[in-house]
């Protein structure tokens, strides 16, 4: 159900968008499904804020325990819009960098965000310190927040962003570097599953009309990927990435390039290349 408000927004993000798809082939396919994306953002980025606040305060009273149980439920939503926070490359270095974007790594006073609490979380068992990363990363999503409602989403950046979601856990995050203290991975291979799977739902039709035989073979390859990660899941999550042995993640790399191979076709589908 579309709330009032959101159907204002929408009228307006219609219009915002023909103009940006006009470039494409099939713009007219685009211009609902965009508008569409940017309320599911819209969404998401909200839910970043609440969960976002509720782990940084956990943070500054310092409730450890609290505070690792908050940690991967606030970072699915930032996961499964990564393709468009990634837009504001100084609020992504600010809130999602790894220790390795660092010359001094966890020692560097530049390192923030998700990965620096994280580190103290669980390599230190500790908050001590914190208080300023806390803040600073709510502040953070405040403002994505503030620049994600503001902003009119490119199609191609969109479209590319299915790939790209899927791209990167078979290229990087496979391996466990992510949240590599925590060992919550697997919550963000889902969310990041998540994200692509509702850019191509939003652009079933159109593809339904035009590409038929390559969305049944992605969508068969989604629910191999959701079978395999549904096998560690834990109540509302997952268990520790460190529990999955060499063959089970390569069990898991093998179906989740495949599905970034066949997303990565949907540009020139959609006449963006």
């Amino acid at each position: 159900m579309i709330l009032p408000f959101k159907r204002l927004m929408l009228s307006t993000l219609v219009a915002a968008f023909a103009v940006q798809a006009n470039a494409a082939t099939d713009s007219t396919a685009l211009v609902e499904p965009m508008t569409e994306y940017k309320l599911y953002v819209i969404d998401e980025v909200h839910d970043l804020v609440q969960d976002t606040r509720a782990f940084t305060q956990a943070v500054e009273n310092g409730d450890v325990e609290k505070a690792k149980s908050l940690y991967a439920p606030a970072r699915i939503h930032y996961e499964r819009i990564e393709p468009v926070a990634e837009l504001f490359a100084d609020l992504d270095a600010s809130m999602d960098a790894r220790e390795d974007d660092y010359e001094q790594g966890v020692k560097d006073p530049k390192f923030s965000g998700f990965h620096r609490i994280e580190y103290a979380l669980w390599a230190k068992n500790s908050t001590q310190g914190m208080d300023q990363f806390a803040k600073q990363l709510l502040s953070d999503t405040q403002e994505l927040e503030s620049r994600l409602t503001k902003l009119a989403f490119p199609p191609s950046n969109v479209v590319d962003g299915a790939a790209a979601l899927i791209e990167e856990v078979a290229a990087t995050k496979i391996s466990g570097e992510e949240d590599r203290y925590s060992h919550t991975d697997l919550w963000d291979f889902q969310a990041n599953i998540d994200g692509a799977k509702k850019i191509v739902d939003l652009l079933r039709q159109p593809l339904k009309a035009n590409h038929a035989q390559f969305l049944a073979k992605v969508d068969h390859n989604f629910q191999r990927v959701d079978a395999i990660l549904a096998k560690y899941r834990q109540g509302d999550g997952f268990e520790s990435y460190e529990a999955l042995s060499t063959r089970d993640r390569k069990a898991l790399q093998g179906p989740i390039t495949v599905l970034a191979e066949e997303l990565s076709q949907m540009r020139g589908m959609f006449g963006l290349n």
